[in-house]
């Protein structure tokens, strides 16, 4: 009887350490799955800081990063900053007077972010599953034509990816071409910075050229409203928004368009 007992509890103790065991084993798979789906999105902001030869200091305007920055950091998403030429990133349209401006400023991780911008050459496209162009009229001088920026906006588009951009912000992407050979932006739906909010604000002579005007060459469908009112379009996983009054509205839509693609893949 007592030979029977101590087996009995022996067997005991041994499925519950194999069912003690198989537990951690069940939540580290899980985390590695799910840090699997986990991925960063990177936000594009420029590294020039004058407006022509006018004397004027410019930047990336600071509104256009914060908005979209605080409805995607709020989702869970890790924002990454880059630039044409790293490092610190000059800001326009600094005021703290806007709540989420300050927000932003007084956060010590993403302070630090934006002014140690990582060069376009540190930045690996997979590990982002959106890619969002901050405006200010600095981009005007520097986005276009850096060949490394418009790769990764290329590589995370074409991994099922999200582009966003808001104001002058889509000038990155006259360039960016696919694989198809086609600029990313023809036969789409797209805003930006209108003809006629560059001459209200009097730099209609003053940027390399119109924003509008070089989108619709590069064959995009261009939308617009009046200046100064809210615009978001958003055609095939690309987001565009008309001037800093979209912004917020471009990381909703982007949003949208992620939860979108999580919710195919957890289909499949």
């Amino acid at each position: 009887m007592k030979k029977r007992m101590k087996s009995i509890i022996t067997g005991v103790m041994v499925i519950a350490g194999c069912t003690i065991l198989s537990v951690p084993d069940k939540a580290a798979a899980q985390t590695k799955n799910d840090n699997q789906m986990e991925k960063k999105i990177l936000f594009v902001v420029t590294s020039h800081n004058k407006k022509g030869d006018t004397g004027e200091k410019t930047g990336y305007y600071l509104s256009e990063v914060t908005h979209p920055w605080e409805v995607l950091e709020a989702a869970g998403y890790e924002i990454d900053f880059v630039s044409p030429k790293g490092g610190k990133a000059p800001v326009d349209g600094f005021k703290l007077d806007d709540p989420i401006n300050k927000k932003f400023w007084e956060n010590d991780t993403y302070r630090h972010k934006v002014e140690h911008t990582l060069k376009p050459s540190e930045v690996n496209p997979a590990d982002y599953t959106a890619i969002y162009y901050a405006g200010g009229h600095g981009t005007m001088w520097d986005l276009a034509d850096n060949e490394a920026l418009a790769s990764l906006a290329k590589e995370i588009y074409e991994s099922n990816g999200v582009v966003g951009a808001v104001c002058h912000g889509p000038v990155g992407l006259v360039n960016v071409k696919l694989s198809n050979g086609k600029y990313l932006v023809a036969d789409k739906k797209v805003n930006a910075f209108t003809n006629e909010e560059e001459v209200a604000v009097g730099l209609d002579k003053v940027v390399p050229y119109l924003l509008e005007n070089k989108l619709i060459e590069r064959g995009a469908i261009f939308e617009k409203s009046v200046p100064w009112q809210k615009h978001i379009t958003v055609d095939q996983r690309l987001v565009t928004g008309q001037n800093p009054q979209s912004a917020a509205g471009v990381g909703k839509a982007m949003l949208a368009e992620l939860k979108k693609l999580h919710q195919f893949v957890s289909a499949e």
